[in-house]
């Protein structure tokens, strides 16, 4: 899900999703509904803080369809962690790769959403997907507040965006794969979500202002979009040199040329991959 800094460009500007340097009004969450389960309070330290809950309406229900071939799911090897996991950085191909369904809800599921949510909050994050810490899987976990302790912690498994406003707004956004870049990017208002929880227990919810951007921008790494993607030409121009250098760390640090250059880009629409407006 990225920065720092309130930025004067819209009345709903807010920093970008690595850092958590903001205020969040009450207004942002007013229908942030609470989910029904509460399989997703992962944090032993939340239950014992008992901190305020954002609101999320989700309806529960087992069962969850999906048409996908078993290739396309992940094994247990795909979810194991060997070691510490740490933030992947643009332009590692991992970041682009494709991520598979999750078909078995276990221990080790379990454990990679504690760990991405440990290294959420260790960076500052308000949001994090699986392969920003090199776990190509549809699992992405978000506060937020973006403190241990405070808010609400979710996990989202296999989520797709059956719904979007038609109203688009711009963010000054960054990313934990992208340190210390931070851009304007148009995003839906809104989105409506089918998703499963950490025990498999399918839902639908509705995410608005403040948490629809912070859903959008990690359901993007779901998809193998990266938050240039979606910006204008003029924006992209802004940081063009800071995307090159990130390149260029890359190749010094893997002795191969970069898998993909930025100047070779194209743009997507607000809305690519998700359901109806």
């Amino acid at each position: 899900m990225a920065g720092a800094t309130l930025l004067h460009s819209s009345p709903y500007t807010l920093s970008s999703f690595v850092a958590r340097r903001f205020s969040l009004q009450p207004g942002s969450y007013s229908r942030f509904h609470r989910f029904t389960s509460t399989s997703c309070r992962l944090s032993h330290s939340l239950r014992r803080n008992k901190p305020p809950r954002l609101a999320v309406l989700a309806q529960a229900r087992r069962g969850f369809s999906s048409k996908f071939s078993s290739d396309e799911f992940a094994s247990p090897d795909d979810l194991y962690i060997q070691e510490p996991l740490k933030i992947v950085e643009y332009p590692d191909p991992v970041l682009r790769a494709k991520n598979k369904m999750i078909g078995t809800f276990d221990e080790n599921l379990k454990k990679l959403a504690d760990e991405m949510f440990d290294v959420m909050y260790r960076t500052d994050g308000v949001g994090l997907s699986a392969p920003q810490v090199g776990k190509n899987v549809q699992v992405m976990v978000f506060n937020p507040v973006g403190v241990r302790g405070e808010g609400k912690e979710i996990v989202l498994v296999n989520p797709r965006v059956t719904r979007y406003s038609q109203k688009v707004l711009p963010y000054n956004e960054g990313c934990l794969s992208f340190p210390q870049i931070y851009a304007d990017v148009e995003r839906p208002d809104s989105v409506k979500v089918d998703a499963q929880d950490i025990n498999g227990a399918t839902f639908t919810v509705r995410f608005t202002r403040f948490p629809a951007r912070v859903f959008q921008h990690e359901y993007d790494h779901l998809q193998g979009i990266l938050f240039f993607d979606r910006m204008s030409d003029k924006v992209l121009d802004s940081i063009r040199k800071d995307l090159e250098a990130l390149e260029k760390k890359y190749e010094d640090r893997i002795g191969l040329p970069s898998p993909e250059k930025i100047n070779t880009r194209k743009s997507s629409p607000a809305a690519i991959g998700f359901g109806n407006s």
